[in-house]
C-alpha cells in the first residue's frame, strides 16, 4: 500500500522531523543506489562525456519556476557557440525499449518550454539544439555502461 509523506508523518511516533517506518518499509542504505543516485551519476557521466568532446558546461539542472514546467538537465556551449540542451536517460537494461524510448512527446515538449523560458534571458537568442545522451548498463560499482550521444535529436517543433 502506498502512502504520502503527510500521512507517514500523521502516524509517526518518532521525533519531530524524523519519520517512523511502516511496516515493510526499509531505509536505504548510504551506498545502495537509489533512482536520484543513477540519474546523478548518468548526468555526471554525460557531462565527462561532451567536455571530453569539446562542449562547455553552461548549467545544469534547470528548472522552470512552478508546476508542471520543465527541466534540462545540462545546457552546454558547441565549440561553434550554438547553445545545446541536453536531456540525460539512464536505463540498466533493454526492457520497455531502454533509454530512448523513454523520452516521449510530452518529455520533449516540456524541455523545448524549459529551454523557451531558459532563452528569455538573451537579448537575442544564439543558434541553439536539443541533444540526448543516452547511458546503458551499469553504472554501480562494476560499471560497464554504455554512452550514445544523439545530436539534435528532436526539434522544437
Amino acid at each position: 500500500m502506498w502512502f504520502s509523506r503527510k500521512q507517514v508523518a500523521k502516524s509517526a511516533k518518532a521525533p519531530k522531523g524524523q519519520l517512523e517506518l511502516l511496516p515493510g518499509q526499509q531505509v536505504a542504505a548510504p551506498n545502495q543506489l537509489t533512482t536520484k543516485r543513477l540519474g546523478d551519476a548518468a548526468e555526471s557521466l554525460a557531462l565527462k562525456h561532451l567536455v571530453k568532446a569539446g562542449l562547455k558546461l553552461v548549467d545544469a539542472n534547470y528548472r522552470t519556476p512552478g508546476r508542471g514546467g520543465g527541466e534540462i538537465d545540462l545546457v552546454m556551449r558547441a565549440p561553434d557557440g550554438t547553445l545545446v540542451f541536453v536531456e540525460v536517460r539512464q536505463r540498466s537494461g533493454q526492457s520497455h525499449g531502454g533509454a530512448g524510448a523513454s523520452i516521449s512527446a510530452v518529455k520533449q515538449q516540456r524541455i523545448v518550454l524549459a529551454a523557451r523560458h531558459y532563452l528569455m534571458r538573451f537579448a537575442s537568442a544564439p543558434p541553439c539544439r536539443f541533444d540526448v545522451v543516452l547511458v546503458q548498463g551499469g553504472l554501480g560499482e562494476e560499471g560497464g555502461a554504455n554512452i550514445e550521444w544523439l545530436r539534435a535529436a528532436f526539434d522544437a517543433s
